[in-house]
């Protein structure tokens, strides 16, 4: 389909819902040219995870190498902030990094790769550049950072500030930025620090503790005791804030297609 045709179908009042996943600029922008006709968007973010002190930490390990780093990073909802509680830090880092070095980049068709390429090397060398910045601010690269053609290796950073892209924007790479906290309430903050509000994975042992988090979150999901990049059909799946509007999932899609409408029966008397 053609952009031409695109924005004509944007804009025709016979297609009562436009549905759209990509970017928030574009999302948006679309919304703004539809018209009264009802909009769904899935438009990525910058995904969190919390691993609070409480945590399996074997556990959480090995599924935040798998949302950090499966198809290299490209899902909306891969790990790409880190909350880590600093009783744990040193151990979860020290694992976490040995973890993502020992991935093997390379071939996607080889079945024993964990890291293919990127998109193109566009999308490589704008990952090299964030990183560049973000170390211009001040972060510490723990693992990998730069680009090889069309492949990005696995890379963990720290001591990033909060505005650097790599934090602010969405990577959409194999990339993650680790910050410790002491307290699970400046975890949550740190999380909600963000335009974007897509899922978040938090991993705990204290039930008070996921609570407050699925209460306090400013995310269209809390995944407890796995990672954000969790995701499965039938759940109601979408953001808030600039990562979405509106839930796929295929009773809610279902249900955004669907026009509701009463009938009264009222019986004379």
């Amino acid at each position: 389909m053609t952009r031409e045709l695109g924005d004509k179908m944007v804009a025709d009042p016979r297609f009562k819902l436009l549905t759209f996943t990509g970017s928030p600029s574009v999302g948006w922008r679309m919304k703004e040219r539809a018209g009264k006709k009802k909009v769904v968007l899935e438009l990525g973010g910058n995904a969190g995870v919390i691993v609070d002190k409480s945590a399996d930490l074997d556990w959480a390990i090995k599924r935040c190498l798998v949302g950090a780093f499966a198809y290299a990073g490209q899902v909306c909802i891969s790990v790409q902030r880190a909350f880590i509680h600093e009783a744990i830090w040193d151990e979860f880092m020290r694992r976490f990094v040995e973890g993502a070095r020992a991935l093997k980049v390379g071939d996607p068709l080889d079945p024993t790769t964990d890291l293919g390429p990127m998109v193109d090397a566009n999308a490589a060398s704008r990952t090299e550049r964030w990183v560049d910045e973000a170390v211009a601010l001040g972060g510490k690269v723990l693992l990998g950072g730069k680009a090889d053609g069309t492949f990005f290796p696995p890379t963990i950073l720290s001591d990033v500030p909060p505005t650097a892209q790599v934090c602010s924007n969405e990577a959409f790479a194999p990339l993650v930025v680790a910050f410790p906290f002491s307290d699970f309430d400046d975890a949550i903050t740190g999380v909600n620090d963000s335009m974007f509000g897509l899922q978040t994975g938090v991993f705990t042992n204290d039930l008070a503790g996921a609570w407050r988090a699925f209460s306090e979150l400013e995310v269209g999901g809390v995944i407890v005791n796995d990672v954000p990049t969790f995701r499965i059909d039938h759940m109601p799946y979408g953001g808030v804030k600039d990562s979405g509007l509106g839930r796929e999932g295929l009773r809610y899609a279902i249900e955004d297609m669907t026009e509701i409408r009463i009938m009264v029966l009222a019986q004379p008397q």
